[in-house]
């Protein structure tokens, strides 16, 4: 079994023919850039550095959370081939693809959360989610597909870290060990994976009076309805429109936008979009347990991207303002960037965003003219009609 307790090595950071791995070379494009927001961190140092003191073969290593790809590419360059990596984001993945492509690396296998990912696994190496929720689904899925002697070892910034991550990896593992902090970074390794019940404890569902929300452990805010959507579906139910042609639930979250449109328009034809795969994922199962399946496509995407443009008549939207632990409004620019470029001419977009942010001059800037259409004392309703 390999060893739990902290191993302390050199810090070797080791690229083909001895050189110290580029991390400065790595980008974090699609995604936003910008001089506050780098593409790795000493937590991807501290997890590669474990990861080659332990001897595993590249196929036992599984990789999660890996944002832009400074864990897997460092490891590649190092001589490990056949390391799994799963990545929530469809902007981590291009980001992953498009770093490989500029460092000539190669070697590692994309894979969901799931079997494929973990079946035989010996060493998983992960980025502490946000969530205690996606928490909870990674660590069940370690204990349930991966090898006996598995060892998971998690990484985080200190001052995201909090002992109730400890308890949830607690529950899939007998052995749980925090190893002292290093440049603000900490590593929690697990051990000996517990019988884990017949069935996933995910996705969970929750109903909110004429449907239902299903969700997955990574998905923002959960099977919950949460106040900025509720906001919006408050003021389309007042709307008195006919529906849409082509509708579009930009950053579809767990769906509740595309399947409320959807129950309430039986003729629409509405597509669900998300660049995280929990979210997606949620969105599918929300979609099923409502019964419009039929009528809402899901799809994994960034912005949008894959949508032709001018193809759309409404897109509804309630934006981030996180990009992952930084308070950023680029994600949210991005998206009205990809309303804009999808919407057809006198197309609408409706918004729904914390009141404090002040989006609509940018909306009137990026999409054409932008009106209130309700306003609480936290949120703000806008619809900006396509130039």
């Amino acid at each position: 079994m390999l060893n739990v307790r902290s191993v302390r090595v050199k810090r070797s950071r080791s690229y083909a023919g001895g050189v110290d791995f580029p991390y400065s070379r790595l980008r974090r494009r699609p995604d936003v850039e910008a001089e506050n927001l780098q593409a790795h961190d000493a937590t991807d140092l501290l997890l590669v550095d474990r990861a080659l003191s332990l001897g595993v073969e590249g196929p036992e290593i599984v990789v999660i959370g890996d944002e832009y790809g400074a864990v897997t590419l460092p490891l590649t360059a190092a001589g490990l081939r056949g390391i799994r990596v799963h990545q929530d984001l469809a902007t981590g993945r291009r980001a992953l693809a498009l770093n490989a492509a500029d460092l000539g690396l190669e070697g590692f296998e994309p894979h969901e959360l799931g079997a494929a990912l973990l079946s035989g696994a010996r060493l998983v190496l992960l980025q502490l989610p946000k969530s205690l929720a996606e928490l909870e689904e990674i660590a069940d899925a370690v204990a349930r597909w991966a090898a006996p002697d598995v060892l998971l070892v998690a990484g985080g910034r200190v001052k995201h870290m909090t002992l109730a991550q400890n308890e949830v990896l607690a529950r899939s593992f007998g052995r749980v060990q925090a190893e002292r902090a290093e440049r603000k970074s900490r590593l929690i390794v697990a051990a000996e994976p517990r019988e884990v019940p017949v069935e996933p404890p995910f996705p969970v569902e929750q109903r909110h009076g004429d449907f239902v929300i299903s969700a997955h452990g990574g998905a923002f805010a959960g099977a919950k309805l949460d106040i900025g959507t509720r906001v919006l579906l408050d003021v389309l139910g007042e709307m008195d429109t006919a529906a849409a042609d082509a509708v579009v639930d930009l950053g579809c979250g767990t769906g509740a936008l595309a399947v409320s449109y959807a129950l309430a328009h039986t003729d629409a034809r509405v597509i669900a979009t998300d660049r995280s795969a929990a979210a997606v994922a949620s969105a599918r199962a929300t979609a099923v347990a409502n019964g419009v399946a039929d009528r809402v496509a899901v799809m994994h995407d960034d912005a949008a991207s894959d949508l032709a443009d001018a193809s759309v008549d409404l897109v509804l939207l309630n934006p981030p303002f996180h990009l992952g632990t930084s308070v950023h409004t680029g994600a949210a620019t991005r998206l009205f960037e990809a309303a804009a470029r999808i919407l057809r001419p006198g197309g609408e977009l409706l918004t729904v965003f914390n009141s404090s942010l002040g989006y609509r001059a940018e909306m009137t800037r990026l999409v054409g003219p932008t009106d209130q259409l309700h306003r609480t004392p936290k949120f703000t309703v806008a619809r900006s009609i396509r130039r």
